[in-house]
């Protein structure tokens, strides 16, 4: 039992909590679309600033291999003129920058596949935020309309509603005035009616016109009557 009411108030959750999506589904769209564009916008930044670096860490390659291409002629110069001395110290020094070139140019390879991939992310969530924004504009659009179009359906619904109940009230008043009419009316023929036999007994009572009930005395007469014809019999 304990299970089954937890999982009906899960589920009455999710229904309110779609209720709501649905409800708010174009306030949702606005947020979760500035924070897509946001998303990107820290995206581009990140791009650009890849590019900058890797920009200067061009500049600083192609620096140290012209200082390499001018240390090896000098180098030459100095070897032709006796002094390996010199040319010994700039070997060691071209050893060392030809060393740093070839990590600047590993670096700038890896360097250049993750620029590659980061403009490509950047550039198809470009196109899929101006997507998402075409259709937003258009579910507004087609929102705007509904609206539209539902209000004055739905005042309609309204008013047609509170016409049926006024007509409804209307024809419950006239039922029951008719009802209270016809009570009245059957009351009134009522005590009409009584009022006319009270006045017929009490002018029967008095002596006038043909008596309606009969009396003590009618019946004491045909006791009499009665009792006479059994005594003339038995004579």
């Amino acid at each position: 039992m304990f299970k089954t009411l937890v999982m009906l108030s899960r589920g009455a959750a999710a229904a309110a909590e779609e209720k709501v999506a649905d409800r708010s589904a174009l306030l949702i769209l606005n947020q979760q679309i500035r924070d897509a564009a946001c998303a990107i916008k820290r995206g581009r930044r990140a791009l650009a600033i890849a590019i900058v670096q890797d920009e200067r860490e061009r500049k600083r390659l192609e620096a140290a291999m012209a200082c390499i291409h001018e240390l090896k002629e000098r180098a030459v110069a100095a070897l032709a003129a006796g002094r390996e001395d010199l040319a010994t110290n700039a070997s060691e020094t071209i050893a060392e920058m030809e060393n740093d070139c070839a990590v600047i140019a590993t670096a700038r390879a890896s360097f250049a596949n993750e620029i590659a991939h980061l403009r490509s992310t950047v550039s198809a969530s470009t196109r899929r935020l101006a997507a998402l924004d075409r259709g937003r504009r258009i579910a507004r659009a087609a929102d705007a309309v509904q609206q539209l179009r539902m209000g004055p359906h739905a005042q309609g619904i309204a008013e047609a509603a509170a016409l049926a109940g006024a007509e409804d009230t209307l024809q419950r008043l006239r039922e029951r005035q008719a009802h209270n009419a016809a009570v009245d009316s059957v009351r009134q023929s009522l005590d009409a009616d009584i009022a006319s036999t009270t006045l017929i007994r009490r002018l029967e009572a008095a002596g006038y016109g043909l008596r309606t009930q009969t009396t003590a005395a009618d019946v004491l007469d045909r006791l009499r009557n009665l009792t006479e014809c059994i005594t003339a019999v038995t004579n």
